[in-house]
């Protein structure tokens, strides 16, 4: 009975870690941004969420330029171009 009652433990305990761990994640994304960038005619938007404003569109900007650019040096002018459009929300 005590192997039973000690594997029960263990494994309440495991799930409250992983709750624990999950529920930390979600709570530090507060900011969702959505960014629509056009780059060398072609123009692509991505979501991104982060614990800042910033943090969340330089993070979804980044993410819009991947499929445009090709080489670092075309990533990183269009990570410096401003957005088409810019749109975020606290959660």
């Amino acid at each position: 009975m005590s192997t039973i009652r000690n594997r029960l433990i263990t494994i309440v305990a495991i799930g409250g870690f992983i709750a624990i761990l999950i529920w930390s994640t979600i709570e530090a994304q507060a900011t969702e941004c959505q960014v629509c960038v056009t780059y060398a005619g072609t123009t692509n938007c991505a979501t991104a969420s982060a614990t800042s404003e910033i943090e969340a569109a330089r993070s979804a900007q980044t993410t819009a330029c991947g499929p445009l650019t090709s080489g670092m040096n075309d990533a990183i002018a269009c990570g410096n171009i401003a957005p088409e459009t810019r749109v975020c929300r606290t959660r």
